[in-house]
């Protein structure tokens, strides 16, 4: 059985992506949560991955690091994880390595938090121009495949990969046209996604870099750990 190593729920988009494509294909695995911010996280983090990073896949013998990569060793194992149709096929991996390589001012400015509702304070042009890209791209797949995921009527990486921009739309209510909106609550209501969002507002524990530096970024209006 595959063992994945992830972080903090609460914050590890990284972690996010393939734990959410092994559950919603359903492909058995156990998972090992090691902390940021647990002593040596450096040293912590070595001890399963040679990055020193999350996430990592244990499989038997092989280490399997990067999330691209775990994606792409479990394709090579297990049907769906991309779409059959070539088309579709080579259009989610672009979207996906797209995502995996892309997306800077959303990822500094937005750093995924699964309990905060935050009003920005500023939307600043880089920002503007990462969302206008995800707005184009998400309506993009939909429209050609015909939706309702990115790649036709079948969950697969290219939005597991897109799962952690989902809760970012959320957390800082970043505007979407509606195609592109509809589709993150389609994601947010994934009952894999519903899973991980439960038990990152269950997490007792917080890294305090993270809560600080994601609360800069506006007026916190709710947390869902205590409402």
């Amino acid at each position: 059985m595959y063992q994945l190593f992830i972080a903090n729920k609460l914050y590890s988009s990284w972690s996010l992506r393939p734990w959410l494509l092994l559950k919603t294909l359903q492909i058995p695995f156990t998972e090992t949560l090691v902390l940021f911010g647990a002593g040596d996280r450096q040293l912590q983090f070595l001890r399963f991955s040679p990055t020193g990073k999350v996430p990592c896949l244990q499989a038997g013998t092989q280490t399997v690091w990067d999330s691209l990569a775990i994606i792409e060793y479990l394709a090579e194992r297990h049907p769906g994880v991309w779409p059959a149709d070539e088309a579709a096929r080579t259009w989610a991996r672009c979207a996906a390595a797209e995502m995996h390589s892309g997306f800077g001012a959303l990822r500094q400015q937005c750093g995924m938090h699964c309990g905060l509702i935050i009003e920005r304070y500023t939307l600043d042009e880089a920002l503007q121009r990462d969302l206008d890209r995800i707005a184009a791209l998400w309506q993009e797949g939909l429209s050609r495949f015909g939706g309702p995921f990115l790649a036709g009527d079948q969950f697969s990486a290219v939005d597991a990969f897109f799962a952690p921009v989902a809760i970012r739309v959320r957390a800082y209510q970043l505007p979407l046209p509606s195609a592109a909106a509809a589709y993150a609550e389609r994601l947010l209501a994934l009952p894999a996604l519903q899973q991980w969002l439960n038990e990152a507002l269950a997490e007792p524990w917080t890294e305090e870099s993270h809560e600080t530096e994601i609360r800069a970024t506006g007026r916190v209006v709710r947390d869902l750990r205590t409402n």
